[in-house]
């Protein structure tokens, strides 16, 4: 018998029968990578791996309370808050984590398998709230270059922004990283990359960090975005600064993916534990 040594990580997400988002997603991903993870459940999931039928989001109160009875029994070395659908779980969210300001938060707050608000106002209402009270407190938030487009609105009073313009504006709340997927991939030199190739850019206070450019792969994909923020925040939950843990995050994502499996009829699901997999006995 011993204590806890792996890291522990909280992460607040939807339950995924397919286990393809959401915190089953991510607790694979956890323990991949040598952490413990637990879960806090914001969403039932009614799915396959082709798509969501129906989801039942979970009363914000029990949302706060089964993360307050685990943190005040155990302590969380990073946290990871995933897609939410509703005003009042941001709220509630974003006040329990800001009790824990000295623990790394991965904020991955889109997910193309989850259906936006339908209502147009509740879903501009919905993203300028996760824009006042939880980006402020990510230490890196990640999303792709559209759902950036998407927040911008929020704010935007011309045409004319630009990504660089957009990220500056969200490190200026408070966040201290951003990390911008599938952003056009280039070279030092300004030079055109190689076809299919997107890019990561990572972004901080003073500008651009890195922007690490991959071979795009035919898929389809389904929880590609929260391997590579969950893997994110497991680097970062064993020590790992941002640049490192982002850097170290693409490579093992890159391999979940080239290892991927179909489980039905659906999308190819990450394989996690690809690098831990050994030819069993026949």
């Amino acid at each position: 018998m011993q204590n806890q040594t792996s890291p522990l990580i909280l992460s607040f997400g939807a339950a995924d029968p397919a286990g393809a988002i959401g915190v089953q997603a991510d607790l694979a991903v956890f323990s991949a990578l040598s952490c413990t993870g637990l879960a806090v459940t914001t969403a039932l999931l009614i799915g396959d791996s082709a798509r969501v039928e129906d989801a039942q989001d979970i009363d914000p109160d029990w949302v706060s309370d089964q993360a307050r009875v685990v943190l005040e029994d155990m302590t969380m070395a990073a946290f990871k808050v995933g897609a939410l659908t509703n005003i009042e779980q941001v709220a509630a969210i974003a006040e329990i984590l800001s009790d824990y300001p000295d623990a790394p938060l991965i904020l991955d707050p889109f997910s193309s398998r989850l259906a936006d608000p339908a209502d147009a106002d509740e879903a501009e209402e919905l993203l300028t709230a996760l824009r006042q009270l939880l980006v402020p407190q990510a230490t890196l938030l990640m999303l792709s270059q559209v759902e950036l487009g998407r927040l911008a609105e929020t704010w935007r009073e011309g045409a004319d922004d630009t990504m660089e313009s957009d990220v500056e504006h969200l490190l200026a709340l408070g966040c201290e990283f951003v990390l911008v997927t599938g952003t056009q991939a280039g070279t030092p030199q300004g030079e055109a990359a190689a076809p299919n190739t997107l890019a990561n850019t990572l972004f901080g206070a003073d500008g651009m960090i890195s922007h690490d450019a991959w071979q795009h792969m035919p898929g389809p994909f389904l929880g590609a975005g929260g391997t590579l923020s969950a893997a994110i925040t497991a680097f970062m939950a064993r020590g790992a600064e941002v640049p490192g843990a982002v850097a170290a995050a693409q490579e093992y994502t890159v391999g979940a993916l080239a290892h991927a499996h179909r489980y039905g009829m659906g999308k190819f699901i990450p394989n996690r534990f690809f690098h831990m997999q050994q030819a069993l006995p026949t």
